[in-house]
């Protein structure tokens, strides 16, 4: 120590620099300031190129620069912007770190939320699936030794109307069984699936209809393109096809028709079922395919209508990778069914 004052590092964000040049073109003064980064020869050659493009102002090589003239001479001032824009960069790149940091970790709370409030709900759906699938099994056998004592009792008491009221009642409850288990199995298992001709499946569900459309004053009409491939698995596709028409049936007026169309639509194959029917409700429409929903247009002498009919046909459209919609207008009713066509191109 040598007993002089201590004088920190003068730290500077930007350097001003000015370099004076007269209206012949020589270099009168420059100014560099006490830290300079460029020498003098560096700005004479900067401050010519730019008096030389007449511009007043501008940027360039990380100097801000400005232009006046000052009668005699022109004054060419710097501002060396170099820090300036490290700084911009740093805070840019610790924004985008922060940022990205920020991100992650709402999209991570957001997934913990999310499962912490589905999952109560996903296992209470469950339990009540399970609850369907093990009611309709426990309630199976118990009906059908009640029929078996119907036959029992009619054959030695004769029939009489007890004994036919407590059979009707028996069939629909055999019937209420039957839908329950179709849709346990639906929503729960994984049938096995293959190349299905879907045109002749179609078909072949349909035409037991007629007659059934016939007794209530329907007409089934056809538009079913030939050879249409699915992968899916048969069964469940009969029944789907049988639950659209019987729900068209179910809710067509007397004396209308009902179209069933199939047709094949680059990557889908489109299955409509159409029929003439009171408007549905917008607010309505969206829960018909819930388990145990009825409009109020259903038919009241249709017994069997439990309101599962469409809950079945969507969990099995489910489960095969397609779409199941509704559409109302002009008094028509289209129920539109979208399926993956098969890529193979040999049928089990």
């Amino acid at each position: 120590m040598d007993g002089s004052p201590y004088h920190p590092p003068r730290l500077e964000l930007s350097t001003f620099y000015s370099v004076a040049v007269s209206k012949s073109g020589q270099v009168m003064k420059v100014d560099t300031a006490d830290m300079s980064v460029l020498d003098d020869d560096a700005l004479i050659e900067i401050a010519t190129e730019i008096i030389d493009s007449g511009k007043s102002s501008g940027v360039t090589r990380n100097l801000i620069y400005l232009v006046e003239d000052k009668g005699v001479y022109n004054l060419v001032a710097f501002l060396d912007n170099t820090v300036m824009l490290e700084n911009a960069g740093t805070l840019l790149n610790y924004t985008l770190i922060f940022g990205g940091v920020a991100l992650v970790a709402l999209f991570l709370l957001a997934m913990f939320l999310a499962n912490w409030i589905v999952t109560p709900l996903e296992e209470s759906y469950k339990r009540q699936k399970q609850f369907v699938a093990d009611a309709g099994h426990e309630l199976k056998t118990p009906v059908a030794v009640i029929n078996a004592n119907l036959e029992l009792l009619a054959g030695e008491t004769g029939e009489n109307q007890w004994l036919s009221n407590i059979r009707y009642e028996n069939e629909r409850m055999s019937a209420l069984i039957s839908q329950l288990l179709d849709l346990a199995r639906a929503e729960n298992a994984k049938p096995p699936m293959g190349v299905v001709d879907f045109s002749r499946l179609v078909y072949g569900e349909a035409l037991p209809f007629e007659t059934y459309a016939y007794e209530s004053g329907l007409k089934l009409e056809y538009d079913v393109s030939d050879d249409i491939l699915v992968y899916g698995n048969s069964v469940q596709l009969r029944q789907l096809v049988c639950a659209l028409i019987d729900n068209a049936i179910c809710h067509s007026s007397n004396g209308n028709e009902i179209f069933i169309s199939l047709k094949k639509e680059k990557k889908h194959v489109r299955l409509c079922v159409v029929n003439s029917g009171e408007e549905i409700p917008a607010e309505q429409r969206k829960y018909l395919f819930e388990r145990f929903y009825r409009l109020d247009a259903a038919r009241p002498d249709d017994k069997n209508n439990y309101g599962l009919g469409l809950a079945i046909a969507k969990a099995i459209v489910t489960v095969h990778k397609g779409t199941i919609q509704l559409r109302c207008e002009s008094g028509k009713v289209e129920l539109i069914v979208k399926l993956p066509v098969a890529k193979q191109k040999h049928k089990n």
